[in-house]
C-alpha cells in the first residue's frame, strides 16, 4: 500500500519505463535474497523440529527398556522402577505445560534432582550374582543416555531463529513488495494479488517460528510416545 501511494505522489518522469526497469531488477534480485534466506529458515527450523521430536520418541524407548531392564533384575529394583517413573511422568508434564516454559521448567534444581535421585537409586543396588551385575551396569548406562537427553532439550535458544535474521528478512519482504507497488498500478486486480501474495509470506514466517519452537503454538511434538512409555512403565 505505501508502495501504491507513494506512485500516485511521483511525477511522470520517476515512472518512466527506465526508472521501473530499475525498480524490477533490484525487486527481483531482493526476491532472489529473501527465497534463499526464507528457504534456509524453513530447513533450520524443520531440522530443529525433527531432531527435537527424534530426542523425545527415542527417550520414550529408552525409558521402556530401563524399566525392563530393573522389571528383570527383580523385586530388589522396585524402588528405583517408582523413582524412574516419577522422573520421567514430571518431566513430560512439565515438557507440555502449555504454558510455553517446558524446557524451563525442566531446567529447574526439581527436575534435576529427581534424574539423579534416580541414579543414585540404581547405584544403590546390590548384586547377588552375575546377572543381576550385568543388569545393574546396563541400567546405569541407559541412564546416563537418559540424563544426557535430558541436557541436550534444556539447552538454551534450541530451535530459534536469531532475531537479527528475522528482522532483515521482514525488512527485505518490506521493501520488496513497496517496489511491486510502485510499479504496480492502482487497480483492484493488482492490490489483490499483491495482498495475497503478501499473506503468502507472512504464513511462511509465521510457520518458521511456530515450527521454531516445537514446545509450543499451533504445531507440536506428539506427546504419544511419552503416553505409551508411561503406559507400560511398572508392567
Amino acid at each position: 500500500m505505501l508502495g501504491l501511494s507513494l506512485r500516485s505522489f511521483l511525477p511522470d518522469h520517476h515512472l518512466s519505463e527506465d526508472s521501473t526497469a530499475i525498480v524490477k531488477l533490484g525487486a527481483g534480485l531482493m526476491a532472489t535474497l529473501a527465497a534463499l534466506v526464507l528457504g534456509l529458515l524453513i530447513a533450520s527450523a524443520k531440522v530443529s523440529f525433527d531432531r527435537l521430536n527424534d530426542e523425545f520418541t527415542e527417550t520414550a524407548a529408552t525409558v521402556i527398556m530401563l524399566d525392563g531392564t530393573l522389571a528383570d533384575y527383580g523385586p530388589e529394583a522396585k524402588d528405583a522402577r517408582e523413582a524412574l517413573h516419577r522422573t520421567y511422568a514430571s518431566a513430560v508434564d512439565l515438557f507440555y505445560s502449555g504454558r510455553g516454559t517446558g524446557k524451563a521448567n525442566v531446567d529447574a534444581p526439581e527436575s534435576l534432582a529427581h534424574v539423579v535421585q534416580f541414579q543414585q537409586k540404581l547405584r544403590e543396588l546390590a548384586p547377588r550374582n552375575d546377572m543381576q551385575r550385568m543388569l545393574q551396569s546396563e541400567a546405569l548406562a541407559r541412564s546416563h543416555d537418559l540424563a544426557k537427553t535430558h541436557w541436550m532439550l534444556i539447552q538454551p535458544g534450541q530451535g530459534a531463529i536469531p532475531a537479527p535474521f528475522m528482522a532483515v528478512l521482514v525488512l527485505w519482504l518490506g521493501i520488496l513488495f513497496a517496489g511491486f507497488g510502485l510499479v504496480s498500478a492502482n487497480i483492484r486486480t493488482a492490490i489483490a494479488t499483491l495482498f495475497v501474495c503478501a499473506l503468502s509470506v507472512s504464513g511462511a514466517i509465521f510457520l518458521i517460528e511456530d515450527i521454531a519452537h516445537p514446545l509450543e503454538g499451533l504445531m507440536q511434538i506428539s506427546r504419544a510416545p511419552a503416553q505409551i512409555a508411561l503406559s507400560h512403565l511398572g508392567q
